[in-house]
């Protein structure tokens, strides 16, 4: 048996299905006509090398990849050392929870009234994250 790596490699079913995928979208962006469509997806699923694929698709632009919308959590350490305005605003709301937490422990109320205040300062801090990561990225929509 040969060691050697061959020079062409052969098509999995994944490496034909994206090259497919990006006909599909291709074709539904009006860059290629139902007709081409059809026949580069033939032409796809008849090939049997990787270099093949590479040749059905290099008139089209490389896909790209998808950005997550609106997911994720906003307020992370990496966040907290681009802004320094987070960090600012984390520790006034870290400030005023503790004086809230104080003033009612030594008030004696029967129930935790500082909940609701440290709710919307909670709030107000991911809000405001939110808002910086929005602006850091061009072209983004402005989160009304």
């Amino acid at each position: 048996m040969d060691d050697k790596i061959p020079a062409r490699l052969r098509a999995s079913d994944g490496d034909r299905e994206r090259v497919a995928e990006t006909i599909q979208a291709a074709g539904s962006e009006g860059r290629l006509t139902l007709e081409e469509v059809e026949e580069r997806l033939r032409a796809v699923y008849a090939v049997r090398y990787t270099d093949e694929l590479g040749e059905l698709t290099s008139d089209l632009p490389r896909p790209t990849p998808a950005r997550p919308r609106g997911g994720g959590w906003p307020l992370t350490r990496a966040a907290l050392r681009e802004h320094p305005a987070l960090r600012v605003h984390l520790g006034i709301v870290a400030v005023l929870a503790t004086l809230l937490i104080v003033r009612w422990a030594i008030g004696g109320a029967l129930f935790f009234w500082p909940a609701m205040p440290l709710f919307w300062l909670f709030i107000s801090l991911v809000l405001h994250a939110r808002v910086r990561a929005f602006r850091r990225r061009p072209g983004a929509p402005v989160p009304y």
